[in-house]
């Protein structure tokens, strides 16, 4: 049995009614949207701004932020083009198994999992500090024998906890808390953008492209350098165009999320219309956002003075708004609460979607009828990253959610060109323009990413893979549905195209018109 035999679009959307598997429909263009928001804007805006303007690009990094949004909204398109025409769980593993094949379909599955589960803890850690921290500012304290940093990080598990019995209750339920809470996190980083204005000096935007400096001699060893430098021999530029591309790259992982909106297809009441919109509209709203933050704070605060771990509160001190730093605090509250339960709903829907195919047991995928959601999934994956979350030291490993994300990002980019050939006669809602050009150019980009990501990283995307393979051929292979019924992909020539005489029944089969 070939190990890229491919699964039917038409097998795909039909398992979709099965009772035992059935997802409620229950969410709008504006949940998508929103879902978008909660997960992309997070740590990224309270941190990660300031420390690549500081570092890298100075008050460029606006353009860094643009360049980054550029090459995320090419695979962005890709994964519209593809959530309209194939609405079903799973996102970018959906995609390439009607595509590249079940082995390629298992492997980005893999690597789904890796992004979503290990950024939901590595996200839950940071906001267990937040809290801590916001709690200070009120005048609590919190006991440091389960605080940030102990044996057992009890706000971090508690807020799992919370999360996965919202998650089991309901889609929908879900969607209204994560409304509450982005709304709370919009607030804050419109309040950051409108009070900060009126600080803003112009001479801080003087030099705005700082002149190119010699790197400093790298402190860290051969494992933690990026793997380009170690391939062709490069160096690391501060500052200068070298400095805004190299602040691009670190600015990009402030946007990965807009491809769990794809997860939910299934949940989307019209997703051949409202899916292209959540994973368009929360790209451009976040980046608006980033971009107006950005010239806030280099404009507030001269770049070489910035603080990289605290910009926005330390920015509102330096002029004297120090109250501003617990509002701050309580956005980063609001804002990473979002973001861990937006990926906790995307790994159930991968996980969700594996176990249907029966790559993994097919009792885990089995929904609730009453709620409609898969909760032996969500309960597993809220207890494994509870206790990741509560019991590991795991922030040295946020970049392994990095990799899997650039990962899946080239194989749905690469699938565009590859499902329109093979299959020209799938309705389309949404079209990637310029096909194959734009897809090809967005798999480049993603890849570039990937090897400025440090070889230790590599390393351990390379072990988690090696599992992965031991998983599937030891099980998976052998036990998917396509193996045991022998569901192979329907003939592309004769489904849903009345020139060549062939129809397509409820089951995804073929068959002849009279």
């Amino acid at each position: 049995m070939s190990l890229f035999r491919t699964k039917s679009i038409e097998a795909s959307i039909a398992e979709t009614v099965e009772e035992e598997y059935q997802l409620k429909k229950n969410l709008t263009a504006v949940d998508l949207t929103v879902f978008g928001i909660g997960v992309i804007i997070g740590a990224g805006i309270f941190t990660l701004t300031g420390r690549a303007a500081a570092q890298y690009a100075g008050p460029a990094i606006v353009i860094s932020f643009v360049i980054a949004a550029f090459s995320c909204g090419l695979a962005a398109l890709c994964y519209a083009e593809f959530a309209s025409t194939v609405p079903v769980s799973g996102s970018a593993y959906t995609f390439s198994y009607a595509t590249l094949g079940e082995l390629v379909a298992w492997i980005i599955g893999w690597d789904l999992l890796l992004e979503m589960m290990l950024g939901a803890a590595v996200v839950a850690q940071g906001w267990s500090q937040y809290f801590v921290v916001l709690l200070g500012h009120l005048g609590l304290t919190f006991p440091a024998s389960v605080a940030p940093g102990s044996r057992f990080d009890l706000p971090a598990f508690l807020l799992v906890a919370v999360i996965t019995a919202l998650i089991a209750y309901g889609i929908k339920e879900s969607m209204r808390v994560n409304l509450v809470f982005v709304a709370i996190k919009l607030f804050i980083v419109l309040f950051v953008i409108i009070a900060g204005i009126r600080f803003i000096k112009p001479e801080n935007y003087s030099p705005f492209i700082p002149e190119a400096i010699a790197p400093q001699a790298a402190e860290a060893g051969v494992m933690h350098q990026p793997l380009v430098q170690l391939i062709f021999g490069l160096n690391p530029t501060t500052y200068g165009w070298g400095g805004i591309l190299a602040g691009a790259s670190l600015v990009f992982f402030a946007y990965i999320g807009f491809d769990v909106v794809a997860t939910t297809a299934e949940e989307a009441r019209n997703p051949q219309k409202d899916l292209p919109i959540g994973i368009i509209a929360s790209l451009i709203i976040c980046t608006i956002l980033y971009v107006a933050v950005s010239l806030v704070i280099t404009g507030m605060v001269r770049y070489d003075q910035i603080n990289p771990k605290a910009a926005l509160a330390s920015a509102f001190e330096s002029v004297g708004q120090g109250w501003a730093s617990t509002l701050i605090s309580a956005g980063a509250v609001a804002g990473l609460f979002t973001v861990v339960m937006t990926l906790m709903i995307g790994g159930t829907r991968v996980v969700f979607a594996m176990s249907r195919d029966w790559l993994l047991p097919r009792w885990l995928g089995r929904t609730n009828h009453r709620t409609g959601t898969p909760v032996r999934i969500t309960i597993i994956i809220g207890l494994l990253v509870a206790l990741v979350a509560s019991l590991t030291p795991i922030g040295k490993l946020e970049e392994m959610v990095n990799i899997g994300t650039l990962s899946a990002f080239v194989l749905v980019s690469v699938a565009v060109p590859v499902l329109r050939k093979s299959r020209p006669d799938l309705e389309r809602s949404f079209q990637v323009p310029g096909s194959p050009i734009l897809p090809w150019l967005a798999a480049l980009v993603s890849f570039y990413l990937m090897l400025n990501l440090p070889l230790d990283t590599w390393l351990r995307f390379l072990v988690w893979m090696a599992l992965g393979f031991l998983i599937y051929f030891a099980y998976s292979r052998t036990h998917s549905r396509l193996h045991l019924k022998g569901e192979a992909a329907t003939p592309h020539e004769h489904i849903g195209n009345p020139a060549a005489g062939g129809r397509y029944d409820a089951n995804g089969s073929t068959r002849q018109d009279d």
